[in-house]
């Protein structure tokens, strides 16, 4: 934060022609391969133990499996209609901002950038490790240290494929979403052929000692927001994406549908090899189901599911990304993270900003603390965007909105995201305290970086100082007025 002439102090010169912007490359079936790239990463293969452990039965577990996938689909349809209406990269962040203005804006991004994203990349990166690793050590625990040494590896590589190239992490994106599909199709298939054989005890008396507390279900809804979470990444890229009126939609709901009816399956698939009992005490579904059925092919589950992972990775670096770099042009994150690498057109600091956060949380021992703390921020994002929605029909009764949705429909899903926000403060009092100080701390940067504006000659020269010795580091220039640019 805080504003500066920087731009004009590193001398890079370029065509006459050429313009420093993000480009418009990605097609609706690239858009279709992220999402479901981002969607399907660790949660069909770990999350099924979450939502099992929580509501205790398997018909419970498959109804919230069905519940989850309907709540993110809903959402995601409210998401097409802003993104459609509101065609710009940032996602969530401009809709917020649109509809209440600045700080609730800066909140959402801050939630983002310290919740969220690096939360969740920290969880991935450790998983991916972690089955990466496990054909090595077939028979003892991964060594913690080899554990995070693979994980960090893996987040840097991944920022500078994003670093160097777009096109390139698309590319990488459709070779791993089919990787993961295959993966999960040897699931189907075995878990089916088991049930044809008539192994259906795991769904004999399928709602005994079900758990319908709130707590539970809140809960385990975290837990399905963390198997389907991703289908909001595609906003981030709306300034990139061919013709984001109509592929923005389209990509949403090919991809949500397409993910719900697959994570059903699989669940079932699960259940006709492995009874409830087995799921609960497994650290990885998909990889106790390969060791019942594979035989000495079993490790390979563990790669194809390292392979899932680095596609949710990769997919959400690419796009948060490019929200901590369209909220560094609103003055809401440091003035080098608005700007891009002169040469391969990509927002190199926003990138390695992202890489040194992921490595702070990477110490964490507790993936499951993790996960729930980024299940706690979405749903506080989703709260704040739902109510923006409903304010916006009332606040600009004119916007032209390609999609419309009935406005009862972000009024409840507002309330439901409301709900599980309380929901958790009664159930998750320390992630929820450490979420409240992680935003007081945000709210004391925004006063500083973004409300006082007359800052002292000598601190103000020290921000533009640090500015420019990162810009002149990571090669990187002012991107030109998009309204002076022709983005076809």
């Amino acid at each position: 934060m805080g504003k500066g002439t920087v731009g004009a102090s590193v001398n890079i010169t370029k065509d006459q022609d050429q313009t420093v912007r993000l480009k418009k490359q990605i097609t609706l079936f690239q858009g279709v391969a992220i999402i479901v790239g981002i969607i399907i990463g660790s949660g069909i293969f770990v999350s099924p133990v979450g939502i099992l452990i929580h509501v205790k039965s398997v018909g419970m577990s498959l109804i919230m499996w069905g519940l989850c996938g309907l709540y993110n689909t809903l959402c995601a349809i409210c998401y097409a209609e802003l993104g459609a209406s509101i065609p710009q990269s940032g996602g969530e962040y401009v809709y917020i901002k649109r509809a209440f203005g600045d700080y609730p804006a800066f909140l959402c991004l801050w939630i983002n950038f310290m919740l969220i994203c690096p939360v969740g990349l920290a969880a991935l990166s450790l998983i991916a490790s972690l089955y990466i690793l496990q054909p090595i050590f077939p028979d003892c625990l991964v060594p913690p240290l080899a554990e995070r040494f693979i994980a960090v590896c893996i987040v840097g590589l991944i920022v500078m494929a994003n670093c160097r190239n777009v096109k390139l992490v698309t590319r990488l994106q459709i070779f791993i979403t089919s990787s993961k599909l295959i993966a999960l199709a040897i699931v189907i298939i075995i878990g089916f052929v088991y049930l044809g054989r008539g192994n259906i005890e795991s769904f004999e008396n399928a709602f005994t000692d079900s758990d319908f507390s709130g707590g539970a279900i809140a809960l385990s809804f975290y837990s399905g927001f963390w198997a389907y979470s991703g289908w909001s990444y595609l906003n981030f890229l709306t300034e990139e994406l061919v013709e984001p009126h109509k592929n923005l939609p389209r990509a949403i709901m090919i991809s949500m549908g397409l993910v719900i009816i697959v994570y059903l399956v699989a669940n079932v698939a699960y259940l006709g090899v492995l009874t409830p009992q087995q799921m609960t005490h497994s650290t990885a579904v998909a990889v106790t189901f390969a060791e019942h059925t594979m035989g000495a092919a079993h490790w390979l589950m563990p790669i194809l599911i390292g392979i899932s992972v680095l596609g949710t990775i990769n997919g959400t670096i690419l796009s948060m990304s490019r929200l901590f770099f369209i909220g560094a042009q609103n003055n809401h994150m440091p003035l080098f993270m608005s700007m891009v690498q002169y040469k391969f057109m990509t927002p190199a600091t926003s990138l390695f900003v992202i890489l040194a956060l992921v490595l702070c949380f990477q110490s964490s021992g507790d993936i499951w603390y993790l996960i729930e703390m980024e299940g706690f921020g979405f749903a506080t994002i989703l709260t704040m965007v739902f109510a923006g929605q409903v304010y916006l029909r009332y606040k600009e009764p004119n916007l032209d909105r390609p999609i419309k949705v009935p406005i009862v429909l972000p009024i409840i899903l507002c309330v439901v995201s409301l709900a599980i926000v309380v929901l958790t403060f009664y159930q998750k009092v320390s992630e929820s305290l450490t979420a409240l100080m992680i935003l007081a701390g945000g709210t004391v940067l925004y006063l500083f970086g973004n409300r006082w504006q007359n800052k002292p000659r000598t601190i103000q020269t020290k921000i533009d100082a640090v500015n420019l010795f990162l810009q002149k580091l990571f090669l990187v220039v002012p991107q030109d007025n998009a309204d002076e640019l022709d983005w076809e």
